[in-house]
């Protein structure tokens, strides 16, 4: 019985889209990741609560499916604030974080990280 759960965890994360613009903060990324600890024998691995897993097989699944989305459309595709599904995922980018990021440090800090030639982690040490 674990080799179908084992199976039918791996269709699902063969069907699941890995987004490029979120580097290491993807659902599918680490769907994959909790499948490859949770299944470490493959199809041999032990289940010790299997109805919890199968819990959790069938709540990803309507996630993946969108079910709740299908269930209860929407309205409008903005938000309260006006933002868009297409602003929200540039927003969420990797790179447009990291680049908020480096907004946020003050001038000193990165004038500092600039022309040091430690990292400025060492510094607090």
């Amino acid at each position: 019985m674990a080799a179908s759960r084992y199976r039918r965890f791996l269709r699902l994360c063969e069907e699941w889209p890995v987004e490029a613009s979120k580097q290491q903060r993807d659902l599918g990324s680490v769907l994959r990741q909790r499948v490859a600890q949770a299944f470490r024998e493959g199809e041999n691995t032990p289940i010790s609560d299997p109805e919890a897993c199968d819990q959790m097989y069938e709540s990803l699944v309507r996630i993946h499916t969108n079910f709740y989305k299908n269930k209860y459309p929407r309205l409008k595709d903005t938000t309260f604030t006006g933002v868009t599904v297409e602003d929200c995922r540039t927003i969420l980018a990797t790179d447009i974080l990291k680049q908020m990021e480096d907004i946020k440090k003050g001038k000193w800090k990165r004038l500092r990280e600039k022309f040091s030639a430690k990292k400025p982690e060492e510094d607090l040490k």
